[in-house]
């Protein structure tokens, strides 16, 4: 009892600590007087690796962030922050990189434990690199705004993969952690596995409990929530877990542009926690024992980001910056770390992300473009229907012209019709003309494949009203508004 008294002691510390950061915090640029892994130390839970592409960790962190590669002569250079404690040197980037490419090849350890992540090695999987080794993300794909400042995030797309199989002082066996990540809440797919935390060191799926990691994803082949997804789940090998019954948890869909995700496990005791990165507070998701067969946990230690513990390359994600601890974090340190996230002022970038998890609104209905029922089922045909901001009705518009829905589904003319009246579904996004669409000065959406526009049938206004293929006429029911 008296070690409890302790924590809870030491967790109102670290919302002291918080509070006073806040009251001092003032500009963009300036350093932080506490980040997440000061209040994780005055929780009593320190980390043991700290990354992040985006800003120090510490309000004290002055080092180096992540280093890039440029394409044009192999040239290196670490990307630092502006003041200590405080957000990315993009600009550094921007001029390392002008007018070449560059991918990221050091993620490196804010904890002063050298856990830094680099190219992920072939495993079970082997990746699409030479070697089998897997790719490295691409520097500028993930441009973001962090208190106003223009930083990075790193981009996984199936076959990227970081890893360290020879850590220092993270947990091993049985012993307690805890791990968050702040990801994108619109990139993700159905697959395995975009994880970030606590993996084998051999690339093998060889036992169960071998590993403890957030995932982030709509991954049904294991654990799976409520909804078409995605979801904060667990990986501890032999599957993902969003609870403690293999397979199906009541747990909820996310939908948030940036997304807090966090697991914690001590013997017998694991936890699922998450909430908006942007604003608001934490919502416990699962609280509760090991699923059977996972008690007591044989972790050990190695990291990993954007793969599974066998090197499975099929994931998506792209992730901002996480932290794992020694010692199983308080819900009161760890509500404290989600209100310096939400403080931190993470936004898309200035320009770049116009339309990324919109809404698409008729014009003459005031409805949304929405996936009847939250089906991920190929053929599904598109309706109207109130706006209320579920994933259904969430569209990013990419720069292969996609409407995507779910970070895997792209809005299809069926049959790649160019016909009156072809039905608008969905379908796996495959590239091809029929599921590519200008979004017009004028209102319209039109297909690049038939040229025509999207249509509310018959001009209905009503829930449900199907959503066609159909000549271009200027009337109310083909206009369309994208509304974040």
């Amino acid at each position: 009892m008296l070690f409890g008294s302790l924590r809870r002691a030491l967790a109102a510390g670290a919302s002291a600590v918080l509070a006073t950061a806040c009251l001092v915090g003032g500009g963009t640029a300036r350093a932080a007087a506490s980040q997440p892994c000061d209040i994780y130390a005055a929780g009593g839970t320190p980390c043991v690796a700290a990354h992040s592409t985006t800003r120090a960790l510490y309000g004290s962190y002055n080092g180096p962030l992540y280093q890039v590669r440029r394409s044009s002569d192999n040239a290196t250079r670490d990307i630092g922050v502006l003041s200590a404690g405080g957000v990315a040197n993009a600009t550094a980037q921007d001029s390392f990189c002008a007018n070449t490419s560059c991918v990221i090849t050091i993620i490196y350890d804010q904890s002063g434990r050298n856990n830094r992540l680099t190219q992920a090695p072939p495993g079970y999987w082997k990746g699409p690199a030479p070697g089998g080794w897997d790719n490295l993300a691409d520097a500028k794909a993930a441009p973001i705004t962090i208190g106003g400042q223009k930083a990075y995030g790193v981009r996984v797309e199936p076959g990227t993969g970081y890893r360290n199989n020879n850590t220092n002082g993270v947990a091993t066996g049985d012993q307690p952690e805890g791990i968050y990540a702040v990801v994108d809440g619109t990139h993700y797919n159905q697959w395995c596995c975009f994880d970030y935390g606590n993996a084998q060191t051999d690339g093998l799926a060889d036992a169960p409990a071998i590993m403890e990691t957030v995932y982030f994803g709509a991954d049904k082949q294991w654990g799976y929530g409520d909804g078409a997804g995605p979801w904060i789940m667990a990986d501890l090998e032999w599957g993902l877990f969003s609870g403690v019954n293999a397979g199906y948890n009541s747990l909820p869909s996310i939908n948030h542009r940036f997304v807090t995700a966090m697991v914690k496990g001590e013997p017998n005791h694991w936890a699922i926690r998450g909430g908006n990165a942007q604003s608001g507070g934490l919502t416990t998701y699962f609280d509760g024992r090991r699923p059977n067969g996972y008690h007591p946990m044989k972790k050990e230690g190695a990291i990993l980001l954007g793969i599974g513990g066998d090197n499975s390359v099929s994931g998506r994600g792209t992730f901002f910056e996480g932290v794992l601890t020694s010692g199983y974090p308080s819900e009161a340190t760890e509500n404290a770390v989600q209100a310096n996230i939400a403080a931190a002022g993470y936004a898309p970038a200035i320009g770049s992300d116009p339309q990324q998890n919109v809404q698409i609104v008729g014009g003459q209905s005031g409805r949304c473009v929405d996936v009847p029922n939250s089906s991920t089922t190929n053929g599904t045909q598109v309706q109207l229907w109130d706006c209320w901001g579920g994933i259904m009705q969430r569209w990013t518009y990419t720069s292969g012209k996609q409407l995507q829905v779910y970070g895997n589904k792209c809005l299809d003319a069926y049959g790649q019709g160019t016909a009156n009246g072809t039905q608008v579904i969905i379908w796996d996004c495959n590239g091809q003309a029929n599921q590519q669409w200008n979004i017009n000065s004028n209102g319209t959406i039109t297909g690049v494949q038939s040229g025509l526009c999207l249509d509310a049938n018959a001009a209905g206004t009503t829930n449900g009203t199907k959503l066609i293929l159909w000549s271009c006429h200027g009337q109310a029911n083909q206009q369309w508004t994208l509304r974040s």
